[in-house]
């Protein structure tokens, strides 16, 4: 007989939180590319930010890489951030295709991490509406129905769910970081925003999106993704992210979704030092890591790794533990753990600006 503090139960109370949250519609919705996942949601917050522009969060949602779960489930996380003084650029970006014959959202999609959605509900991300943009949202680049499920080359017709495209996901998690000055501007509220004060955040999958966003300056020589210079950002704020792929893949992360997105044997080794956060270390870039310490999606072993790696780089990474919080606590606003987030956030927001430096060597964590 299940019981209330049985993990599973807590885990399923958890998720359903989250996903019981209406979507928020952004207050403006600008495409940085010409595929219809390639867009942004900016919220910002109410009546400008006290003290001029606010500081700009550039927020990546998880899904484990796969079609079905999109930005829709991260909205309300978005929101309460605007609600405390950022501007937030909510980032779609192109993951697995679905099956061939099936809906990507909807009544049926498979749970964020593999098992089935409760209540039947699509999973985080399943949309209520995928024109791209909640209802009431601008669009500003009148793009089409973003499904995220035609076909790919790398999805067989008739497989399940797989996490991830290779190239495209790393191709729009790039475009999207390098476009952010003119997203800005085309949304229409540039008075209200600081690009000057960037910071990098992302949960689950998108958590290493902004881990890996933060290191493209150290991608290996002839890397189509490669930067010459750190990136101009404050720092990054990871949340439970999938941050290293080599202990992510040993524990079966999210139904082994680091070897669908990055192969199995000599194409998965090969692709491995271009998309591992944990290999590219250290970045120069201020880092922090919130984990729940109940979290059997991304289990707090993959943040440690991390962690370790960076300390054996030279690089101190801040990591932050809610104790009693699982996945999907650190982004619902109702949960405790956000206050967490939120405050964490913050933190790196208020740090001193960027400046060009080396990329090796110890920075304030």
């Amino acid at each position: 007989m299940t019981g209330p503090r049985d993990p599973a139960a807590v885990t399923a109370a958890e998720e359903a939180s989250l996903l019981g949250l209406a979507p928020v519609a952004p207050d403006a919705t600008v495409a940085y590319g010409e595929h219809p996942d390639q867009v942004v949601d900016f919220h910002l917050p109410p009546g400008g930010a006290v003290g001029g522009a606010a500081p700009l969060v550039l927020l990546f949602h998880g899904g484990a890489w796969r079609a079905p779960y999109d930005r829709q489930h991260l909205s309300p996380f978005a929101a309460h951030l605007a609600s405390r003084g950022f501007a937030v650029a909510s980032a779609e970006y192109r993951r697995g295709a679905a099956p061939s014959g099936a809906a990507a959202t909807g009544e049926g999609a498979a749970r964020v991490h593999g098992g089935a959605a409760p209540g039947g509900r699509g999973g985080p991300g399943a949309s209520r509406s995928r024109d791209g943009a909640t209802p009431g949202a601008t669009r500003r680049a009148g793009r089409g129905a973003a499904t995220g499920g035609e076909a790919h080359r790398e999805h067989p017709p008739g497989a399940q769910h797989l996490a991830g495209r290779w190239p495209e996901t790393f191709d729009d998690i790039a475009a999207v970081m390098d476009a952010v000055p003119r997203l800005v501007g085309e949304s229409g509220h540039a008075g209200r925003v600081d690009t000057g004060r960037l910071v990098l955040a992302g949960h689950s999958a998108g958590g290493h999106a902004a881990l890996w966003a933060a290191a493209r300056h150290r991608l290996p020589p002839g890397a189509p993704w490669r930067l010459s210079t750190p990136p101009r950002v404050h720092g990054v704020v990871a949340l439970a992210p999938i941050a290293d792929l080599t202990t992510a893949r040993a524990l079966r992360v999210c139904s082994d979704a680091v070897d669908q997105l990055l192969g199995t044997g000599d194409e998965g080794a090969a692709r491995l030092p271009c998309a591992d956060p944990a290999a590219l270390l250290p970045t120069g870039v201020r880092t922090t890591v919130v984990q729940g310490g109940t979290d059997v999606d991304v289990p707090p072993q993959v943040a440690d790794s991390f962690a370790v790696a960076a300390a054996a780089a030279g690089q101190p990474v801040r990591t932050v533990r809610a104790a009693a919080a699982g996945h999907f606590p650190l982004i619902d606003p109702t949960a405790a753990a956000v206050r967490t987030v939120v405050a964490e956030i913050a933190r790196i927001a208020s740090g001193d600006p960027w400046r060009p430096g080396p990329p090796r060597g110890s920075v304030p964590a």
